[in-house]
């Protein structure tokens, strides 16, 4: 078998990429030449990226390198031809793709005669033959070829040219010669080719013909040789001499975005791949980074050739923005996409100890809470180790990961372990945090053993016993519970016994039945699995006493029927026959009367009004049980007939005379008659029960229907009713008025227009509910206030009563009026009307400051509350001087207006109102603010000019509305108090005659100069001490001081609001602290 060897050449700086049969890709790195085996003699398609010609050459057995193949980049539409590659003593027929960026405006007939086949450039174009002409034509073009091998002919190309190396793509080409191919070929043509055969020059008119009409290929004189050979109609031509193809380079490709391959907190590694060069080989990267500012703006950070850059002075745990472009020697690319990288944060900080989550026999659950993520997006792993007790193996690592929750598996039960957990990330690891402990469960213990029954099977109770389990998991057993079902599925159970026993002798069971029975045991680790189930069956015994028989429906005069049910107890077994006896009228003695396995009897053949008493017994396999109680029945006469309808008489509106007659009795007298009565015919009820014949029913609704009916009952029972009696009440005076109340001041108010104003002071709104008119439209309503005259209004159901006295009661009471005469009177009702509105109380300013007014008016105490009847409203003036506005609203008789300006009048007004309504406003008053005392200085700064003098200066105060400031400067020396040494606008001040030994304390105050007397003195700054001579040379000695000026010590004292704030900050931390401890380790 011969063997061909492709050759391909990798240029510097590229990699070419193989992909195996096993699926693996392995990845060469030029400048390398690849030698590649073909044992079938096709070449395997290689993938350029655009701008690259791929360049194989195919060496034959005895090392030449006779011809290679090359392909062009993909820029426009696709032609197809084959191609023949000389080689010496063999051939290889390959499809070759043909690029051009303009569509030929037509093709010969001949083209579609071409083995030709579509396929895309990064797969393998098959060699088969597609069918049996193609076939031929391919068998036929080898022979030849062989032919002129053995011959010496002068088709094969020269072999100095074949040996040549493949020309580099990126080489720079010369001016390559264009070759122009036109196209059209007419039928005269092909025919004559048909007829020469395989001639040189008529192939050659056959592949311009073919190609005539595409645009022009640049080529090399010494490019890589290729031959075209062309197909029509089963002839093929001659190759064509070999010319060289090459496309022109271009800018390379936009590259990837680059990506982090490391970093530490101020330093960022990042690296990039090579996007395509397009031809020219890619001399040197841009790479461009925001700096960190997020704004969007790029600014050039590295520029050459390398693949990586590290990037440092960078922030920990901030945010970059970086971009990359390739420059080669046709220009620069585009800029790849913007991508956002972080710094490291730092070592984790060390986590919290795990927690026990669950614990098993084998296996602990646990968890620890995650740490706090960094901004980078970096990470977090954590490592959780573990120490067995007495092991003395130290901590082990059983879990790494980035999990917050593990479980360790395969532990020893009843076994204490120590657990610890450590974070780390790409910066290191922290601290292990604190050594939790904790133990695993004792193991459930395995099922008792040899459930049995001790002795005999009694029909209500047995005995069973049980031996120890083989294991008892670790810890003693506590207790065996004893289960028994009567289910033969065992789906449900009943526990009869729990303790520490190993027997247990079960009461209560029910004969013939069969009982699963089965034990298991409980220890502190848990409870074992169910033992085997033991079947066990009682004996069977006689059934219990029946259920007494029942009469079923209403006895008659010749024949009852009875009912009964199954025993309580069958004795295990199904009863088979029941036996009823009889004893009644002149018989002394019971018989029997039926036998059977039926649940009902009907005793035929009684005398009627007799009494009878009948007993019942049941049998199963076991025999007859005993009798049931006796049942007593009395065989009656009839129930009386239905009465004729009852008669109706209305004698008022609200009483009616109902009379009937008595029913035949059939055989029994008539003891009772039951009359009923309603407003519907399903909603009556009984109102008469007795012997009468007639009933007065009173409390009626005038002008109401109503339904009767009347039924007879006997000794025997109770009789039908009667037929339905309709009956109608006549009409009457309307029924009291209820629901009268006082209409709120709002209802009031509504739809009353400007004419027709309201005061509750003079007038009493009301308002009640309609009464029944009971069959006549009421007219009027009549309203009584007592000793005033009533008041006749319309049909309406509200009402303002007007021109009344203030805060006075009055007694109301409404009566409603129809066509036949005036109903009863409402409940009476008591009203009052409201005081009349207050008059403004006088306005006083009591206190008042630059910045506050306090506002006095009226008497009254200091406490009051919401709920005071008389109140005030307080409204000011505003800026604009158009409208007032509402400063206080309530019961108070004091008010502090805050937020003032200095040296301002303002206006005010005051209004008084109670439940009566709102009175007037008082008379504008004005009031002015103080003018504001100048703030306290800066502490002034003290310069020694020499031993008895010093220069003390201070920032100065700008003036306040016009008003100049000047200055204070005290003094004091030692104990004594402060003396004023300096009064002006001067902002220095020199003190002389100054004592080295002595120490000197200075302060000062600012003094507004107002228009009007006297001056507003302002706060003292903060006192600044001179130290004494001594004091100095000590200071320099130590190194504290360099020069005489650094002596100066400045004591500041806080404020009463600073101590104070300082004072609740502390509070409140305290505070926070106590409520974390209390959450964290008390309520947890």
């Amino acid at each position: 078998m011969s063997f061909q060897v492709i050759l391909v050449q990798v240029n510097p700086g590229e990699a070419f990429t193989i992909q195996r049969e096993d699926g693996q890709c392995q990845c060469i790195t030029g400048p390398a030449q690849v030698p590649m085996m073909s044992p079938n003699g096709s070449v395997p398609p290689i993938y350029v990226p655009t701008g690259y010609i791929s360049q194989v050459g195919l060496i034959e057995p005895g090392g030449h390198q006779p011809c290679v193949k090359s392909m062009l980049p993909h820029t426009g539409n696709v032609f197809m031809f084959s191609m023949l590659i000389w080689i010496k003593e063999c051939c290889v027929f390959l499809h070759f793709l043909f690029y051009s960026s303009v569509r030929p405006c037509c093709l010969s007939t001949s083209v579609s005669s071409c083995p030709t086949d579509s396929y895309s450039p990064h797969r393998r174009p098959p060699f088969a033959p597609r069918d049996e002409r193609a076939g031929k034509t391919y068998s036929r073009l080898q022979r030849k070829l062989k032919e002129r091998q053995a011959g010496g002919g002068a088709g094969s190309p020269p072999t100095d040219q074949a040996r040549s190396p493949p020309l580099s793509p990126r080489k720079d080409h010369s001016s390559p010669a264009p070759l122009e191919v036109q196209n059209g070929l007419g039928s005269e043509e092909a025919e004559q080719e048909e007829g020469q055969g395989s001639d040189t020059e008529a192939e050659r008119a056959k592949l311009v013909g073919v190609m005539r009409g595409s645009p022009c290929i640049d080529t090399e004189s010494e490019g890589t040789r290729t031959l075209v050979q062309a197909t029509c109609r089963h002839v093929q031509g001659s190759p064509s001499e070999p010319v060289n193809f090459t496309t022109l380079s271009c800018e390379p490709d936009p590259p990837s975005a680059p990506w982090k391959a490391g970093g530490t907190k101020t330093s960022l590694v990042l690296q990039w791949k090579a996007p395509c060069d397009n031809g020219s080989k890619i001399h040197n990267y841009l790479l461009q980074w925001d700096e960190g500012k997020g704004t969007g703006e790029f600014e050039q950070c590295y520029y050459g050739p390398q693949k990586q850059y590290r990037v440092t002075k960078l922030s920990p745990a901030s945010k970059y923005c970086f971009r990359l472009a390739a420059k080669n020697d046709m220009g620069v690319s585009g800029f790849s996409e913007a991508v956002d990288l972080f710094t490291s944060e730092g070592v984790p900080a060390t986590p919290l100890c795990a927690e026990l989550v669950k614990a098993g026999h084998n296996w602990l659950h646990l968890q620890w809470q995650r740490s706090a993520a960094p901004p980078s997006g970096d990470s977090i792993f954590y490592i959780l180790e573990m120490e067995e007790e007495g092991m003395g193996c130290g901590f082990k690592k059983c879990y790494d990961g980035y999990k917050t929750s593990h479980t360790a598996k395969n532990l020893q039960r009843c076994t204490k372990y120590k657990f610890r957990v450590v974070a780390y990330n790409a910066e290191g690891k922290s601290n292990p945090s604190q050594v939790s402990e904790f133990s695993t469960c004792p193991d459930s213990p395995s099922c008792p053993r040899g459930l049995a029954v001790r002795g005999k099977v009694l029909p209500n109770s047995l005995e069973v016993c049980w031996e120890s389990p083989n294991d008892d998991g670790g810890s003693e057993v506590t207790k065996y519970v004893l289960e028994i079902s009567e289910d033969m599925n065992g789906a449900s159970w009943e526990q009869v016994y729990c303790g520490s026993d190993m027997e247990h002798s079960c009461e209560g069971l029910r004969p013939g039945v069969t009982y699963l029975t089965r034990v298991y045991c409980i220890s502190e680790g848990g409870q074992s699995p169910q033992s085997e189930t033991l079947q066990i069956q009682t004996p069977i015994v006689p059934p219990g006493p029946c259920q007494h028989p029942r009469v079923v429906g209403r006895p008659k005069a010749r024949e009852v029927l009875l009912r009964w049910g199954p025993p309580y107890v069958d004795g295990g077994g199904a009863v088979t026959l029941y036996s009823l006896e009889m004893k009644g009228g002149h018989e002394e003695v019971h018989r029997e009367v039926y036998q059977g396995p039926d649940l009902d009897c009907t005793i035929s053949n009684l005398l009627p009004g007799t009494s009878y008493s009948f007993r019942l017994r049941a049998a199963n396999k076991a025999g007859y049980g005993p009798f049931s109680d006796y049942c007593e029945v009395t065989t009656c006469p009839g129930a009386p007939e239905p009465c004729r309808p009852p008669h109706v008489v209305c004698r008022s509106p609200t009483c009616a005379l109902v009379s009937w007659e008595t029913p035949p009795s059939n055989g029994t007298p008539v003891s009772e008659f039951r009359l009923e009565w309603g407003v519907t015919e399903t909603t009556v009820q009984t109102c008469y029960s007795g012997p009468g014949l007639s009933h007065e029913i009173r409390g009626l609704l005038p002008a109401t229907s109503y339904f009767f009916r009347v039924q007879a009952v006997n000794a025997v029972g109770v009789g039908p009713f009667s037929e339905v009696v309709l009956c109608q009440t006549p009409c009457s005076v309307p029924a009291a008025v209820a629901g009268v109340q006082a209409l709120e001041d709002e209802e009031l108010t509504a739809g009353r227009g400007s004419d027709a104003p309201y005061c509750p002071s003079t007038c009493l709104g009301l308002q009640w509910e309609a009464p029944c008119d009971h069959g006549a439209e009421i007219t009027s309503y009549l309203i009584d206030l007592g000793e005033r005259q009533p008041i006749p209004v319309g049909p309406v159901t509200r009402y303002v009563i007007q021109h009344l006295q203030p805060d006075t009661t009055y007694r109301i009471r409404i009566q409603a009026l129809n066509s036949l005469g005036a109903g009863p009177f409402s409940p009476m009702v008591k009203m009052r009307t409201k005081p009349r509105p207050p008059q403004p109380p006088r306005l006083e300013c009591t206190a008042f400051s630059h910045q506050t007014l306090r506002l006095k008016w009226g008497e009254g105490s200091i406490r009051t509350s919401p709920s005071d009847p008389l109140q005030y409203q307080l409204q000011m003036e505003d800026k604009s001087g158009r409208r007032f506005v509402c400063l206080y609203r309530g019961p108070c008789h004091t008010h502090k207006v805050q937020r003032l300006v200095e040296s301002t009048a303002y206006s005010f007004r005051i209004q008084a109102f109670n439940e009566g309504g709102e009175g007037p406003f008082s008379d504008v008053y004005t009031f002015s603010t103080l003018c504001s005392p100048p703030p306290a200085p800066k502490a002034p700064r003290l310069e020694r000019l020499n031993d008895h003098t010093c220069e003390v200066t201070w920032e100065s105060t700008p003036p306040m509305k016009g008003d100049p400031i000047i200055y204070s400067l005290q003094c004091m020396t030692g104990n004594t108090d402060f003396k004023q040494i300096y009064k002006g606008s001067a902002t220095s001040y020199q003190a002389s005659s100054l004592q080295p030994s002595n120490e000197y304390r200075f302060r000062l105050g600012a003094i507004r100069q107002c228009a009007t007397p006297p001056d507003l003195p302002g706060p003292y700054s903060t006192t600044v001490t001179l130290l004494p001579q001594r004091s100095e040379a000590a200071a320099a000695l130590g190194g504290g001081a360099v020069g005489g000026t650094k002596a100066v010590r400045t004591s500041v004292s806080l404020t009463d609001e600073q101590c104070a704030a300082l004072i609740l900050v502390v509070f409140a931390v305290t505070s926070i602290l106590i409520a974390f401890v209390i959450q964290y380790f008390v309520i947890k």
